[in-house]
């Protein structure tokens, strides 16, 4: 891992492997650019297609600074992240895979960076974007700090928090995260470069991947299979991204 200070003076970690036209990928909540990633087949996959990788660790997440202020998240602070990194390698091109939380993040920095060319939006669907109700985060903060996880109500809630276990997150830097995203939404018909949204077909935390398609100008939509956490691991997962990147160029 190779490591830039973002604009704030956080200290973030990134994978930066293989070469040719750049491809950046940022990974959902709780995870890390490994999870995601390379335990996955993705990086591989594109290194062989013969694409530069760059996978950063979220702050919050991974190997990279770890703030438990809600506000070191707030104001596209992630967003924010991607453009520095992309300033510190010189890059003036790039295409922008998401997923989960990850893709929420590539969908607020595409309209504010030019340099963005195209985009995977993987993990979200119908229930993300326009003027639709964001995801509460209320139940998901409470489950990250409680110290007694046997007694959260919350299937989803319950989830994020064995999920944050399992990796060894960073529990409280996770719900500063969550606290900062509190009533926020995205203007997705504000995304105007290529698009593909690829959700798993058993994905009830994305809803449908083509309402969210239908919002965004242009965008194309596939379903593979999976949930939120296996669709990651399907083989047509890495196929199409990498299929539709290499169309780009």
């Amino acid at each position: 891992m190779e490591h830039f200070t973002s604009f704030d003076g956080l200290d973030l970690a990134y994978l930066d492997v293989g070469e040719g036209a750049p491809v950046i990928l940022l990974h959902g909540f709780a995870a890390d650019h490994f999870s995601n990633w390379v335990a996955t087949g993705v990086v591989d996959a594109l290194v062989d297609s013969h694409r530069r990788v760059l996978a950063p660790d979220a702050r919050g997440h991974g190997a990279s600074a770890k703030p438990h202020d809600p506000d070191a998240y707030a104001n596209d602070a992630m967003a924010r992240d991607v453009q520095t990194l992309m300033d510190h390698v010189s890059l003036d091109r790039y295409d922008v895979v998401g997923y989960s939380m990850g893709s929420i993040v590539a969908g607020r920095l595409a309209p504010r960076d030019a340099r963005v060319r195209s985009l995977v939006l993987g993990g979200v669907g119908g229930e993300w974007g326009g003027e639709q109700r964001p995801l509460d985060t209320v139940p998901i903060v409470d489950a990250l700090e409680t110290e007694n996880p046997n007694g959260i109500d919350s299937p989803l809630a319950a989830a994020f928090r064995r999920f944050a276990d399992s990796t060894g997150a960073d529990r409280f830097a996770l719900a500063a995260n969550q606290r900062s995203r509190q009533g926020e939404t995205t203007d997705v018909g504000a995304i105007s470069v290529p698009t593909l949204v690829l959700v798993g077909d058993t994905d009830q935390l994305a809803g449908s991947s083509e309402a969210l398609a239908q919002r965004i100008p242009g965008a194309t939509f596939r379903t593979i299979r999976g949930n939120h956490l296996t669709a990651v691991r399907d083989p047509q997962f890495s196929e199409s991204i990498v299929a539709f990147v290499n169309s780009m160029s």
